[in-house]
């Protein structure tokens, strides 16, 4: 696998523990790098996981010689605060078209309780060599 430390993924720590084809799974700690100023997981790092684990995961479903993925749109409800530990983010597709893909992913904490929940759409363009 690729090397992230030197992008968003590094930065907030973020690791990939399952990828196959409709699901990936990540997690990302809850620490001062992913901290808002009131000491809570930020929701924006929440979105960036959630878009994370979708566009691996619709990576994973296109023709990487010819296709590529990017976010079109993402929604997040921001459920339950959470100030330290490790979130972990359940990406399953729910719509695989020849131009769009809409992912659903869950974060939830170490016990399992929902701490996020988000839809991502991507676009699934051709890439020119």
């Amino acid at each position: 696998m690729k090397d992230y430390k030197d992008t968003l993924m590094g930065t907030l720590g973020m690791d990939i523990l399952e990828s196959e084809e409709g699901r990936v799974v990540a997690t990302m700690p809850v620490d001062h790098r992913t901290h808002q100023p009131m000491g809570l997981l930020h929701g924006g790092a929440s979105v960036a996981l959630a878009e994370t684990v979708a566009s691996m995961g619709g990576f994973l479903l296109v023709d990487p010689d010819k296709e590529a993925v990017v976010g079109l749109e993402i929604n997040a409800n921001h459920i339950k605060g959470k100030s330290e530990g490790i979130v972990t983010a359940t990406g399953t597709i729910l719509h695989r078209g020849k131009k769009t893909q809409i992912w659903e992913v869950r974060i939830t904490d170490e016990d399992n309780e929902l701490i996020c929940i988000s839809r991502c759409t991507l676009a699934v363009i051709q890439v020119k060599k």
